[in-house]
């Protein structure tokens, strides 16, 4: 009987922490990307205009739950609070098992979503069976007195040990352990590294490059993106003066805060052209930029063309975004751009 009141026990702290755990990894993705409107698991199965309520609406409930199954867990939640919201935990896991079932017969090659990145493998038995599982821990939970302390060292090492033994289960049943893992010791080479074109929008609106040259922008929108090897290259209408203008970026492909360049280029001619405003540099650097110990594209002279002269940089072979095209060309089938950025 101790055995079962002390399983019981366990369970509120284990599924508020799962609930706030899947929370705060789908907020970090969020954050991430800049954008809602991405399939995570079960949102996927909703047309794409309710796809960011939907998943909105599910993080509010999982931080909800979780933040009150600790609330309830004491003698100042107990009773009606407490038995309605256990009674929602349980729903909550009964729903997203019913969920993640028709998921796996739709959509078999999309994630469930419960932890943000972590949750690319498509839907297994693990994640069913664990699913299932959590949603019988918190039905087992209603009409549970008040969670108390241990009052040995005895019974409080008897529940530690309940409680490693059902996070071993847990983490046998959770396919997210095994791609942290991979994460955590596996560094992939930029060249190869997997980035959304998404996410290197908003990161490119979020920099100082953005903000310094968001004045000779036309439009928000790019009208080309490619891609060489580190490098993913966004093309922005412009205008300087009274004539036509691009202004291309330069975002070297990682995660979190990107190098940055820019260049300004004619529209009618293709050429390279100076800023119309020199750009804010420390005054220590004087001298010119370099590639990776590379220098840096020399200056177009006064009557030569500037597209002979002006160096691709960062140098690479380029290839197109979608699979499709010809490598070497951008997205609108022309080669890419020769400009000096920096």
């Amino acid at each position: 009987m101790t055995m079962i009141v002390m399983l019981r026990d366990v369970q509120i702290p284990l599924l508020s922490a799962m609930l706030l755990g899947g929370c705060v990894s789908k907020l970090a993705r969020v954050i991430r990307v800049g954008s809602m409107d991405a399939g995570l698991g079960p949102t996927a199965l909703f047309p794409m205009r309710l796809r960011r309520p939907v998943a909105m609406a599910m993080c509010a409930l999982e931080c909800g739950l979780g933040l009150g199954l600790i609330a309830t867990a004491g003698e100042i939640g107990r009773g009606a609070p407490a038995t309605c919201v256990r009674l929602g935990a349980g729903l909550l896991f009964l729903v997203a098992t019913s969920a993640l079932l028709e998921l796996r017969a739709s959509r078999p090659d999309i994630g469930c979503g419960c932890f943000g990145d972590f949750s690319h493998a498509p839907v297994g038995w693990r994640t069913l069976i664990r699913s299932a599982l959590l949603s019988l821990a918190a039905l087992i939970t209603i009409g549970l007195s008040p969670v108390r302390p241990p009052h040995s060292k005895a019974s409080a090492a008897l529940l530690l040990g309940v409680l490693a033994a059902e996070l071993v289960v847990i983490a046998c049943l959770s396919p997210e352990l095994g791609e942290a893992l991979v994460k955590l010791g596996y560094s992939e080479p930029c060249e190869l590294r997997v980035v959304p074109a998404e996410r290197t929008l908003t990161a490119l609106r979020r920099s100082k490059q953005w903000r310094r040259h968001a004045g000779l922008l036309t439009a928000d929108v790019p009208v080309d993106v490619w891609r060489e090897l580190c490098w993913r290259y966004l093309v922005f209408p412009g205008r300087y003066g009274d004539r036509e203008a691009e202004v291309v970026f330069a975002v070297f492909l990682r995660q979190r805060r990107p190098l940055i360049h820019a260049a300004l280029v004619d529209a009618a001619t293709g050429n390279a052209v100076q800023w119309p405003t020199a750009p804010n540099r420390a005054p220590w650097l004087t001298g010119p930029l370099t590639w990776r110990g590379q220098p840096a594209a020399p200056a177009a002279q006064p009557g030569a063309d500037a597209t002979l002269q002006a160096r691709a940089w960062p140098p690479g072979q380029a290839f197109s975004e979608s699979p499709g095209q010809a490598a070497g060309h951008s997205a609108r089938g022309a080669p890419p751009r020769s400009a000096a950025f920096y």
